[in-house]
């Protein structure tokens, strides 16, 4: 029985071809077959590291689903399959994650070499917080899903990556001026690596009037600061919250808790609170 091949997932440069890391382009040479979204842009690459005879397979958005039969095929053959996107690492706002789940599925060895992902590059030169994040991706185009994520952003109080494409910047640094408000601090970072390369702070209400003002060009990645921390109740709040669940039946254990839920504040302070407000004769099923 022929033993398993396996699967590579191979991180490629997102604009500068140096950042093709050695152990890249070993991963590369070493491939029977390199699954890729544009053959005539990983030819190129390959070429910059000197590979030559590789067999090329086109692995896009389109198609993913399709190859996966074949792809798993050759890698139960023995087969060493390279899985590239045209910039970046891919399954990351890029095609690879059904044919990874296929393959991992089936038994087969799925492997990576790190490196260049233009979201995380953005991150850490963006100059915000970095401790916490979440990556959205693209955001929905039009209708109800796009007004539901804008909504979640707005909350989200981690920093948030998005991917744009150029021509749906200006509308969607706009929607989101809406949504989050016009003050929230924002980079744009576009052509990340490449020569015209920028790096655009400011908040999203200006960074609206400057994008529309502009047509921008390239691979795009939206930096956004994470929501304020709402501000904290003050004690008439919780103390009224409290009896509004005292009168409806619930223990002062039970209001405490949900009050603190809600409120976003300590169930202690919660539970004395309600104490003073309730009284100690009063204090029910607790």
């Amino acid at each position: 029985m022929t033993a398993a091949g396996r699967l590579v997932l191979v991180a490629t440069p997102i604009g500068n071809l140096g950042d093709l890391s050695p152990r890249a382009a070993a991963a590369l040479a070493g491939a029977s077959l390199v699954c890729c979204e544009d053959t005539r842009r990983t030819r190129q690459l390959l070429s910059h590291g000197g590979i030559t005879g590789r067999r090329l397979l086109s692995v896009h958005g389109h198609n993913e689903q399709a190859r996966i039969a074949e792809v798993v095929g050759e890698l139960r053959a023995g087969r060493t399959v390279a899985l590239v996107s045209d910039a970046g690492t891919p399954g990351v706002s890029d095609p690879g994650t059904r044919l990874v789940a296929a393959a991992a599925a089936a038994g087969i060895e799925v492997t990576v070499v790190p490196g260049p992902n233009a979201a995380l590059a953005a991150l850490v030169v963006s100059g915000l917080p970095t401790d916490r994040f979440c990556f959205e991706g693209f955001l929905p185009r039009w209708g109800a899903d796009r007004r539901r994520r804008l909504e979640q952003i707005a909350e989200e109080r981690r920093t948030v990556l998005l991917h744009e494409a150029a021509p749906r910047l200006a509308d969607t640094l706009a929607a989101l001026a809406e949504s989050c408000g016009a003050d929230r601090r924002v980079v744009v970072a576009r052509e990340l690596t490449k020569l015209h390369e920028e790096l655009w702070r400011g908040t999203l209400g200006e960074a609206a009037g400057e994008f529309a003002a502009r047509e921008p060009r390239g691979e795009i990645v939206v930096v956004l600061d994470g929501a304020p921390a709402p501000p904290e109740a003050d004690d008439d709040s919780v103390r009224r919250q409290v009896r509004a669940r005292l009168e409806a039946g619930q223990t002062l254990r039970d209001a405490a808790a949900s009050v603190a839920a809600s409120l976003g504040v300590s169930r202690r302070r919660a539970y004395e609170l309600g104490l003073a407000e309730a009284g100690t004769a009063r204090n029910g099923g607790d």
